[in-house]
């Protein structure tokens, strides 16, 4: 199933906490959740993560108004998460 609500977000700047992504956020609608992805050896961010709004309107009123606005000073990229590919073929 499809999940409309959940956003793709890049560019992220580094010092970014799953906090201020969330706060940020928060301008467009209720955050379900936010989280930053890290590289596991480090912990790290890899400067992207997900962003899971309450509804589809408030996703797409994110995208429209998020997107292209500077967080922490870098201008980052929000769109429709794509669904997450099976991943089993690694060793």
């Amino acid at each position: 199933m499809e999940n409309n609500n959940k956003l793709f977000v890049g560019n992220i700047e580094f010092s970014v906490t799953e906090e201020q992504l969330a706060q940020f956020f928060a301008t467009s609608g209720t955050v379900v959740s936010a989280k930053i992805i890290t590289n596991s050896a480090t912990g790290r961010s890899k400067g992207f993560g997900f962003v899971e709004m309450s509804s589809a309107d408030e996703a797409a009123n994110a995208i429209n108004t998020l997107d292209g606005q500077e967080l922490n000073g870098r201008p980052i990229a929000v769109k429709k998460a794509r669904p997450m590919r099976d991943r089993s073929f690694r060793a």
